[in-house]
This record gives C-alpha cells, sequence and structure tokens, in this order.
C-alpha cells in the first residue's frame, strides 16, 4: 500500500476566506493549469495563525 504525503501550497494567507478562495480553484480549475487532478484539498491554519492550502495527488 502507497503512502499518502500531503503536498502544500507554498504561499500562506492572512484570512481562511483567501486560503478557501485557492482551493476551490484548484478543485475547479486543476485542467488549465496542466496539474494533476488532485485527490483531495483542504484549507489548514499554521501555527502562527496563517492560512494555507495543501492537496492529495
Amino acid at each position: 500500500m502507497a503512502m499518502l504525503n500531503w503536498v502544500y501550497w507554498s504561499k500562506l494567507y492572512e484570512s481562511k476566506f483567501q486560503a478557501g478562495c485557492l482551493a476551490k480553484r484548484m478543485e475547479e480549475d486543476w485542467w488549465i493549469y496542466g496539474y494533476e487532478c488532485p485527490q483531495s484539498v483542504e484549507v489548514y491554519k499554521s501555527r502562527k495563525g496563517r492560512f494555507g492550502v495543501r492537496y492529495l495527488l
């Protein structure tokens, strides 16, 4: 069985809304940018209180 590892987007955002917009765009528009379709996309909160996006391929 293969281990699934999260891929973290390089930028952190000040608001959950901003990160959520990126996450939704990744789910809907992945093919425009030539990325593989992510299995799962989620918004997470960093230790410093900023928000980021991570996904599984």
